[in-house]
């Protein structure tokens, strides 16, 4: 037995299209459409009831209303590759066909299915223009992922400089370099990926023999 429920708002789902609606109430269905790139979500309780499609499960209803692109936005609300499908690491936020550009983290490519950026393996991205990342010096970050001794993959893994001890790298997100250095009468210890003592790093015992008070010139590790 129905049960006719007066003065309260129903939203019902169409059948073919996820971005349909109908809002029924008194027993008068009226027709609603979410904004371009939005799509009906009927487990939201709130007044807005569309959301993002990666946060939808439309089933079966794959029809959308006609797209109304803009410059950089395929629909006018959402999250976008950038158009070069080789630039991987930069997308667009859609708001009502303005596009915001946004940049992906160091290492990260943008994932159109999450809407968010991940890991290259995770995008599957395919023709992405990886370039070659070196700092001035000519370092660059290896292609093998660092690990720490309980077998944890290292985020921001460090490297000593070959000749430096003031100085060393760091690899954001283990793809982008970055040449740091320590404050001066500290030198890099390699064993305990921080600043420290000379005296506590073999090799480094002397680097500041001949200034206290300012960084020495390049000379080689001994």
């Amino acid at each position: 037995m129905l049960t006719r429920l007066v003065g309260v708002r129903v939203n019902l789902v169409d059948e073919r299209q996820c971005d349909k609606y109908y809002e029924c109430h008194d027993e008068i269905a009226t027709t609603k459409i979410c904004p371009d790139g939005l799509v009906f979500d009927p487990t939201i309780r709130k007044i807005n009831k569309c959301d993002q499609p990666f946060n939808v499960d439309c089933g079966d209803r794959t029809e959308l209303q006609p797209p109304k692109p803009t410059a950089q936005c395929p629909r006018r609300n959402g999250f976008f590759a950038h158009p070069d499908a080789a630039v991987c690491n930069i997308f667009y936020n859609c708001i009502e066909g303005e596009p915001i550009e946004v940049k992906c983290t160091a290492g990260l490519h943008f994932d159109e299915y999450s809407g968010t950026c991940v890991w290259p393996d995770s995008a599957g991205r395919q023709g992405c223009n990886v370039q070659d990342k070196k700092t001035k010096d000519g370092f660059e970050c290896p292609k093998e992922q660092v690990v720490d001794p309980s077998g944890q993959i290292v985020a921001h893994p460090k490297f000593a400089h070959p000749s430096d001890c003031q100085r060393f790298y760091v690899c954001l997100n283990g793809v982008e370099p970055r040449d740091l250095g320590c404050q001066v009468g500290e030198v890099y210890n390699e064993e305990s990926q921080k600043c420290d003592a000379p005296e506590n790093v073999r090799g480094c015992e002397d680097w500041y023999k001949d200034s206290e008070e300012a960084a020495p010139g390049p000379k080689s590790r001994s």
